[in-house]
């Protein structure tokens, strides 16, 4: 490579799993240089073929690349646009003695750190950085003397946005609270909140010496007005942060709604409740959830045809669909609306890769466990929202299955992050579990 760059630009060398994270990463290192490995293409080769969203960023990747290909990829490198760095591939090189000490096998990983160590020695004079969603490799890399990061292009900075969807205040102004109890709402200018503490649809817990009240923020019409307690298709709310998740999964003006908590908070069992609430409001009622994978292991190892291997996957939903069916007698209309909606295919449970491509109108769309989706994931899932259509997101960023997200990569978090403040979106952090005594001493306690 003949590198022909102003000496304070660094240069970025890509894991695949960056590629596979975000197809579109290598337009996100600014001015700076970036180097594929060779073994990085060979690998995507493997992630071409198949349904899940990784299959699909692999498949974009290529494309991507089929449109910048030319001989200059393994010389003087291609131009990323205006502002930005070249793009070069770097061929395989041999294992220097230092890598050979500690690494005895020629994995993916290990080529991918002898091609690092030689563009690191061949540009002495710049920063050479290895990005990775991998922490064994950046760990690997890091014992060899080379400097390497996580790709932070759509991580949260601010992880506390997401527990901020419901705030409570104590020794409130008893008069508001009076007032709110009386007429319902209050006008936006005799609300004592600073501007930056109220972005659109916040929730409050407001209290004084002898009441409390709960409240949203509509900025639409700038008003703060009274949470009633209601219920839907014959699930109640427990507690306020339960209140005010069917508060905003009820508001046909919400389109977009993202619940966060621990496992038996009840997000997704209020979603349901929800949706079939409202079900003459939508043509159809989606619930979907990633497929991913335990230990490593690929859904075809699992018995059966297609429906029975992603079975299993799937319960959590039907487990909820079980106890709202449970409410009511056997043959109460709530049951035979159920019933009726699953024969007319009105109300469907599908894994998410069965989704893509689908121009979703008139949709209640529930997409469970989204903290294992990625943010682009999360972003192509959004953008296929048609006329009508409303989405909830729930899920927990504490338990990630995927090894490459975490609290602050994951698309659930990335998601409530950038839409907070719009005024058709909605967030609650539920707090509390409710679904036994002994699940929420599990939880705080194991």
């Amino acid at each position: 490579m003949s590198v022909k760059k102003k000496e304070t630009s660094k240069i970025f060398i890509l894991d695949t799993n960056v590629l596979l994270h975000d197809h579109k990463c290598l337009y996100n290192f600014q001015d700076n240089d970036v180097i594929l490995p060779i073994v990085v293409l060979e690998e995507l080769d493997k992630f071409k073929k198949g349904n899940d969203q990784i299959n699909f960023q692999a498949r974009e990747f290529v494309r991507q690349m089929d449109q910048i290909a030319g001989e200059k990829l393994f010389g003087e490198g291609v131009p990323l646009g205006k502002d930005k760095g070249r793009l070069f591939i770097a061929t395989g090189k041999p294992f220097p003695k230092v890598m050979e000490d500690s690494f005895s096998e020629k994995t993916p990983d290990h080529r991918i750190l002898a091609i690092a160590l030689h563009v690191k020695d061949l540009f002495s004079d710049r920063t050479v950085i290895l990005i990775s969603k991998d922490i064994n490799l950046r760990m690997k890399a890091k014992s060899l003397g080379l400097k390497s990061e996580d790709y932070e292009n759509d991580k949260v900075k601010n992880i506390e946005v997401l527990h901020k969807g419901v705030e409570t205040r104590e020794n409130f102004d008893a008069a508001i609270i009076e007032q709110l109890y009386k007429t319902g709402s209050v006008a936006r200018n005799d609300f004592p909140v600073d501007e930056s503490e109220l972005p659109a649809n916040q929730y409050f817990i407001l209290k004084s010496n002898s009441q409390s009240v709960l409240v949203w923020y509509d900025s639409t019409n700038n008003m703060v007005r009274r949470v009633e307690k209601n219920h839907a298709f014959g699930i109640e709310p427990r507690n306020a942060e339960q209140t005010f998740s069917l508060n905003a999964l009820l508001n046909p003006d919400i389109k977009l709604v993202s619940l966060t908590g621990k496992a038996g908070t009840g997000k997704t069992l209020l979603a349901l409740a929800a949706a079939l609430q409202q079900n003459k409001m939508y043509k159809q009622i989606l619930l979907a959830r990633p497929i991913v994978p335990l230990s490593n292991r690929d859904i075809g190892f699992l018995p059966g045809d297609v429906k029975e291997k992603i079975g299993p996957y799937m319960m959590p939903l039907y487990d909820n669909l079980s106890v709202i069916k449970n409410r009511f007698a056997a043959q109460s209309r709530e049951q035979t609306i159920i019933e009726e909606m699953q024969k007319r295919e009105e109300l469907i449970i599908t894994p998410l890769a069965y989704i893509r491509g689908r121009s979703l109108s008139e949709v209640f769309f529930i997409i469970d466990e989204a903290q294992n989706l990625t943010p682009h994931e999360v972003k192509t899932i959004i953008t296929r929202a048609g006329e009508g259509t409303k989405m909830i997101f729930t899920g927990d960023i504490h338990q990630i299955d995927s090894p490459y997200l975490d609290m602050q990569s994951n698309g659930l978090a990335y998601l409530t992050d950038k839409m907070n403040g719009q005024s058709i979106f909605a967030h609650v952090n539920l707090v509390k579990g409710e679904r036994s005594f002994l699940a929420e001493l599990a939880s705080d306690l194991l």
